[in-house]
């Protein structure tokens, strides 16, 4: 099969990617830079995520938007087909679904932060609803093993709307109150030309300079001087490529560090916190569930239960 389109750096570029995996060993809490949809197949599993401590089984669907932590503990084992797809693919969709209400593509973002307010969601279809999925998680899976040819994107699109079309009703939102002559009071601009385009170097740049050292003392400004920009300019340039600030993305990535020192070390909590850069328990207790939602003292516990088992 043909590769996908190429960015202009020539790595492989697709707003939407299929896969199905099998886990049997607990996966630590982890964000991805997009909106994974998780549909459970076979086994079932405890997931922590913003929802606290949820078990998960055959008939389920995850939903976790863009930079959500999450992590799990098979129950054995678990299959399931996950579906990533581009922060930015999703909002253009929001944004047509709700053209009557929206003026441009940064309304729409807005518009679908307020709607969607639950960035981890699991949705309980049932093993019957679920299974009228799968031949189409299937051939997605199949149709994007070596990224989408062009020929095969509206087969994609079209097997990906059907898949949401089956799922939305069970999605939970969050009333959001709107007429369209508000938004043309808010919003008078004309909408923005959409184009893909690769992220910029000192956003990439940033990123690895939080995930190399993330025990650093970093301010706004201290990140802002090791890649050349104004704190105000690095601002725009991180929330445009990663959905969020470069303080949250960092406390995201102290999280993920955290979890791993508790799951692999036996160094005490408070050491484990201050590795990662918190020097005060009960502030990174808070940040901690936050994102992953069990206090590192849960999370321990739960890793050492998963070992003795």
């Amino acid at each position: 099969m043909t590769s996908g389109p190429r960015d202009q750096e020539g790595r492989d570029f697709s707003p939407l990617l299929a896969r199905t995996s099998s886990v049997h060993c607990p996966v630590g809490p982890i964000a991805y830079d997009c909106v994974k949809l998780i549909f459970v197949r076979h086994g079932s599993a405890i997931l922590l995520s913003e929802f606290g401590e949820k078990p998960v089984a055959v008939g389920d669907v995850v939903i976790l938007g863009a930079n959500t932590l999450c992590g799990s503990e098979p129950e054995g084992s678990i299959t399931v087909t996950t579906l990533y797809l581009d922060r930015d693919y999703v909002i253009d969709q929001v944004f047509w679904q709700h053209a009557a209400l929206l003026s441009d593509r940064l309304d729409a973002q807005d518009f679908a932060a307020e709607l969607y307010s639950e960035p981890a969601q699991i949705l309980h279809l049932g093993e019957d609803r679920a299974g009228m999925l799968m031949p189409w998680l299937d051939e997605l899976v199949a149709l994007s093993l070596n990224g989408i040819s062009s020929d095969r994107f509206y087969r994609m699109q079209a097997l990906l709307f059907a898949v949401l079309d089956v799922i939305t009703p069970y999605v939970r939102t969050t009333a959001v109150r709107r007429s369209v002559t508000q938004c043309r009071v808010a919003h008078p601009s004309p909408p923005r030309r959409r184009e893909f385009a690769p992220l910029r170097a000192e956003a990439r740049q940033a990123v690895e300079l939080l995930r190399h050292e993330p025990a650093e003392r970093w301010t706004l400004q201290s990140i802002a001087d090791a890649v050349h920009l104004s704190p105000s300019q690095l601002g725009r340039v991180f929330v445009d490529a990663y959905g969020k600030s470069p303080m949250t993305y960092l406390v995201t990535i102290r999280a993920e560090h955290l979890a791993r020192l508790l799951r692999e070390t036996e160094l005490p909590i408070e050491e484990a916190m201050r590795r990662v850069g918190w020097y005060s328990r009960g502030h990174a207790a808070r940040m901690f569930r936050q994102a992953v939602g069990v206090t590192p003292t849960r999370y321990r516990e739960l890793s050492r239960q998963k070992t003795a088992a």
